[in-house]
């Protein structure tokens, strides 16, 4: 039987959950897995929940059958088939720790996504990505060709309907157009030190400082840079006694993980941007078990 992913999103009333789990029981559609939340200060309710539908029905019926539900309460809504796989382009530039950490979880089947492409400003990677049979394509990036490197990089998200676009410690900043075209549908992911620590060498800086605890941040980008709503984060402690070099291992652990629970929440459809804020919801029971296996 298919199974779908709903997502909803309107204003807090009464009678929501309710009218959404009438609609799906009176269908013949059994409910799998469901999360929901108020946002009490923005007057915004949240919704996501897996069904089935046991008579069989398709996810152009069970949608136009939804309408008058969704009119009667303002849904900013969508039906997702649960099998049908995200088209995700990766990009990157030097560090390649992001980028081979995404592919072995594509790889082994901890993503299920489908990489239409990986785009670098540099050819460290070319290799590795080709012999994952993946498309690689290079633009090169300086501060004199920026739009057209980026009106390249338009045409291949066109060209392969890309729906995400994963910054895999890609080191160009994108414009504030781009930003806005795929507004919700890139992330990014930088070490949890901004703004103390910014430009080169963050982890030196920290290791001078003393710093006990190294984090990163995986976010939707925004026209301000690092600023974007956080999808996920995560920390890691260290000592007195670890090295500058620790440092740096150490934090690409951290980032490699947390860009890749950003990701499995995004491509599930578990996340809700609310403003400056990201509602996260947790992953179904069982749908995470391999995620976890790095």
């Amino acid at each position: 039987m298919p199974s779908y992913v709903l997502t909803i999103t309107c204003k807090s009333t009464r009678g929501i959950v309710a009218a959404v789990t009438g609609y799906l029981a009176d269908i013949g559609c059994n409910i799998v897995d469901s999360s929901q939340f108020d946002d009490l200060q923005t007057g915004l309710f949240f919704m996501r929940l897996t069904f089935f539908s046991e008579a069989g029905a398709d996810r152009s019926a069970i949608t136009e059958g939804f309408a008058p539900v969704a009119e009667k309460f303002s849904m900013t809504h969508r039906f997702n088939d649960s099998e049908e796989r995200m088209k995700v382009l990766l990009m990157v530039s030097r560090f390649g720790h992001c980028l081979n950490d995404l592919l072995y979880r594509w790889k082994i089947g901890a993503l299920p996504i489908d990489i239409v492409g990986v785009v670098s400003n540099h050819f460290d990677y070319q290799k590795v990505v080709v012999n994952h049979d993946i498309p690689f394509h290079h633009i090169k990036v300086t501060k004199e060709n920026k739009p057209k490197a980026e009106a390249q990089l338009l045409e291949f998200i066109e060209q392969t309907s890309a729906e995400l676009i994963v910054l895999a410690r890609y080191m160009q900043v994108l414009s504030d157009a781009l930003c806005k075209k795929m507004s919700g549908r890139i992330i990014n992911i930088h070490h949890s030190f901004l703004p103390s620590f910014k430009g080169a060498n963050p982890y030196k800086q920290a290791y001078e400082r003393g710093v006990k605890l190294i984090g990163a941040t995986a976010h939707y980008v925004t026209a301000d840079l690092d600023e974007g709503p956080i999808i996920e984060q995560d920390i890691a402690r260290i000592t007195h006694a670890q090295s500058a070099e620790d440092y740096v291992s150490i934090g690409r652990d951290v980032e490699s993980q947390v860009l890749a629970r950003a990701v499995h929440a995004h491509i599930h459809h578990r996340t809700f941007i609310n403003g400056n804020r990201v509602v996260v919801f947790p992953p179904s029971p069982g749908s995470y078990a391999s995620e976890r296996m790095g």
